[in-house]
């Protein structure tokens, strides 16, 4: 990089200039999509709608491992994504 050329600020860094009550106009020329903000820890929360028959039976898997449901559900989708990229894995080859 040469001398002359400037650094571009982080989202966190312009959001850090805007709580300090700087001018950060100059960053936003509406060209470009909006990005959501990931949380500190880099997760993200979604919402999940299930049937009562699905949460029964969760809440069952729940109480046999002794983990929550986020962790139970976090396991099972880990497993099913890791599934599907294997099957696709295996079809390329």
């Amino acid at each position: 990089m040469s001398k002359t050329a400037k650094k571009i600020p982080t989202a966190d860094e312009i959001a850090e200039m805007a709580d300090r009550g700087e001018d950060i106009s100059r960053f936003f020329t509406g060209d470009g999509r909006m990005k959501p903000p990931l949380s500190k820890s880099g997760m993200q929360s979604v919402s999940v709608d299930f049937t009562p028959e699905m949460l029964h039976q969760l809440d069952d898997i729940v109480r046999e491992v002794n983990i929550s449901r986020q962790a139970v559900i976090k396991m099972y989708i880990r497993q099913a994504i890791d599934q599907y990229y294997m099957a696709k894995k295996a079809m390329a080859s």
